[in-house]
């Protein structure tokens, strides 16, 4: 039984640790507090994990745009966009997704 309790630990340990390797983003505000206008996409994106998704990208002949989008893990109807120019960072905002209820006749 002591065997058992001890392999079971062992494991749980390892597959928690593994995991501590994935950044999730949170928006602390120490975090926020490191950002400034003009950083890299790789500075923000070493400041608040990989874990965004590409919301929106466009090339013309003098500029390149990229919006990348971060969750507030655990706050799930919250997100930050936050806007590259020339991978320049310009500006950023918070926005939360609508919450709709249904309404019964």
């Amino acid at each position: 039984m002591k065997n058992n309790l001890i392999a079971i630990l062992s494991l749980l340990t390892m597959v928690l640790s593994s995991c501590s390797g994935a950044r999730i983003a949170t928006m602390r505000q120490s975090k926020m507090e490191q950002l400034e206008l003009g950083m890299s996409k790789l500075q923000v994106v070493d400041i608040l994990g990989s874990s965004y998704s590409i919301a929106e990208k466009e090339a013309n002949a003098k500029d390149t745009i990229e919006v990348i989008s971060y969750r507030n893990f655990p706050f799930d109807d919250e997100f930050y966009l936050f806007r590259f120019k020339n991978n320049k960072l310009e500006k950023w905002h918070r926005e939360f997704q609508p919450i709709y209820k249904e309404i019964k006749p």
